[in-house]
Parts: C-alpha cells; structure tokens; sequence
C-alpha cells in the first residue's frame, strides 16, 4: 500500500515536471517568435522638420512673389486659398487644433493641421498619398482631418449658415 501510494507519488511529480517543462520550451518559442518591427517611425516621416508642410507652404509664398515681383498663385493653386485667407483661419481654428509637444516627440503644428485638411478637401487625395506629401503618417491623417474639419464648421458657424442635416451628421 505504501509504496503504491509512493509510485503515484512520483508519477504525480513527474507529471508536474513534464507540464512545466512544456510551459517553458513554449513561452520560450512565444518570446523568440515575437515579431520585431522594422522601425517605430518611417524613416521617411522623420523629415517632416526638413521637407514637411511648413517648408511646402514657405517655398510656395516665397514662390507668389517671384523673381521681377509679379504676383503667382502657387499658394492659391496649392491650397484653394489666399495666404491671407490662411493665416484669418489659422487665427480662428489654431487654439481648437493646437496640440501640445511631448518630451519624445514635437507635435504637427497648427499650420500643417490646416494646409492638410485643406489640401485633402481641394484634392480628394487619399490619406495614404497626402502620408507622402505632408510627411505624416495615415493613422494621424486619419485623426486629424475629421478634428480639423470640425473647428472650421465651429468657428465658421457664426458667418456661414450650416444646414439641419449638416448638424445631424456632426452629433
């Protein structure tokens, strides 16, 4: 009887170090199977600083005044609007876009929350195409637009009537 009692015993021990054997080898294979990215930004969207918006929208201003001082309209062309119109928006929006920076990373600016959105309702592009233009990634495209769409309506309310089924869709 005692040494039945022992053999189950053991049987039972052997069990349990077999089963944690098992769970080891595999969380092992877990960890070494684990997908790595490639990288956490592309490096192409890291130089938004360089080749971003804000420069775009300097080298089309600096291009509307031209060579001999006659007037362009690159800026007009690119965007839809006057400079001077943008900068009346940016006045008007810029405090419901703006975002703040982070110790890891500076925040899109106010200026290429705006040039985006407006680039994207002149042209119709998809997000994935403005990703390349503006140096910003679809995910945050994909954020932004609707954002800033919504703080022009807002801000534009007073001096354009919106429609009853315009507001319908914004609730």
């Amino acid at each position: 009887m005692w040494k039945l009692k022992r053999d189950i015993e053991e049987h039972e021990n052997l069990l349990m170090l077999g089963a944690g054997y098992i769970y080891l080898q595999l969380q092992s294979k877990k960890i070494n199977n684990k997908i790595k990215r490639r990288f956490w930004v592309r490096p192409t969207l890291q130089k938004r600083n360089l080749f971003g918006a804000d420069e775009l929208l300097k080298n089309l201003q600096d291009d509307d005044i031209g060579l001999n001082g006659e007037l362009r309209s690159s800026f007009k062309n690119f965007l839809r609007m006057s400079t001077e119109d943008f900068e009346n928006l940016i006045c008007l929006i810029g405090p419901a876009i703006h975002k703040q920076n982070t110790n890891w990373r500076t925040a899109i600016s106010v200026t290429e929350r705006l040039a985006l959105t407006l680039r994207f309702l002149a042209t119709g592009d998809s997000y994935h195409s403005m990703m390349y233009q503006f140096k910003i990634s679809t995910q945050s495209i994909s954020l932004i637009v609707p954002e800033v769409c919504e703080a022009i309506v807002k801000a534009l309310s007073e001096y354009i009537k919106v429609g009853t089924y315009i507001n319908k869709l914004l609730k």
